[in-house]
């Protein structure tokens, strides 16, 4: 049997250049601090500038010669996603990988971002969208570059609310979570047709990382003094593997000479919520080709960013 991939096989990235959003903590932290092992330049993208900055200085501290840049972004925010995506443009470099990892995870109450969208949709799904979008000119002026974006495999049960997707009627935590991560698949799969019809060399590749004990958890289910409050905890502590071991399928997806565009990639264990990286299959609804050309225009009019392939 074949041995199982692990961060020891990342090839060499000196002189690639890659963005991470949500990087100063759990998968994106760790994808931070493996690809900076090995030589790449990796741009912190986060909302918590002081968090950042002590996320950069505890790889320093394992990494005294890591190449590591931090930028300011709240993905809820899409004056926020413009002028992060602006400042990185105005260096005029090309971007190598793009890891769309940052979320927000069943928040108790519907939360609204300042553009009126639903928090986890606005967040995890349109937050993306538009910083792909964005930075894009930057992504294809890279020799083979390759977008990533973390979902889940709450994706499973996930429905696409067309008639109500901001959950304007009856919000419920975990759907609205659910809905979230079916539209990172959707979107990263359409991603991969678009970036084939235009025939260029990036890829765009889907990931999840099994259920990982970061602080996801905590900021959404694990609030609150309802009866979730208290199974979460436990529950991660049976279930979870290490934020360490869940970077893994990004990492995977982000330089694995044998990762392909438009797959999906998560853990290899039962039900897939623990393990090594492998290929995965999404649920049927994933690979909706009309749903997700219909997400992709939503999203364009919501957030206003057109690509330009």
């Amino acid at each position: 049997m074949a041995s199982h991939w692990t961060a020891a096989n990342i090839p060499p990235q000196t002189a690639k250049l890659a963005l991470i959003t949500g990087a100063n903590s759990g998968i994106g932290f760790h994808a931070a601090k493996q690809l900076a092992a090995k030589g790449c330049t990796v741009i912190l993208a986060c909302r918590d500038l002081q968090k950042a900055e002590a996320a950069r200085d505890r790889i320093l501290v394992e990494l005294p010669e890591a190449s590591l840049e931090i930028i300011s972004l709240d993905l809820a925010s899409l004056a926020s996603v413009r002028s992060a995506a602006s400042t990185f443009l105005a260096g005029g470099r090309t971007l190598d990988l793009l890891i769309n990892n940052a979320g927000v995870m069943a928040l108790p109450k519907r939360q609204l971002t300042p553009d009126g969208f639903e928090m986890q949709f606005g967040t995890n799904h349109l937050g993306h969208f538009a910083l792909t979008g964005l930075l894009l000119p930057a992504i294809l002026s890279a020799p083979a570059a390759r977008i990533i974006t973390v979902s889940s495999i709450a994706h499973k049960s996930g429905v696409i609310r067309f008639d109500d997707l901001q959950w304007n009627h009856g919000y419920k935590p975990w759907p609205a979570y659910r809905q979230s991560k079916l539209a990172n698949l959707l979107f990263g799969f359409e991603l991969q047709r678009r970036l084939d019809h235009a025939h260029t060399s990036a890829r765009s590749i889907v990931v999840h990382p099994g259920v990982s004990a970061t602080n996801l958890f905590a900021a959404g289910p694990g609030k609150g003094s309802g009866l979730l409050a208290k199974i979460v905890p436990p529950f991660i502590e049976l279930m979870a593997q290490s934020d360490a071991q869940g970077a893994l399928p990004t990492l995977f997806a982000a330089v694995s000479p044998d990762a392909q565009g438009g797959l999906y990639y998560g853990p290899d264990g039962w039900r897939e919520m623990r393990g090594w990286p492998v290929e995965v299959k999404a649920e049927p609804q994933a690979y909706d080709e009309d749903a997700a050309a219909r997400l992709w225009q939503i999203s364009e009019e919501l957030t206003g960013v057109r690509f330009k392939f």
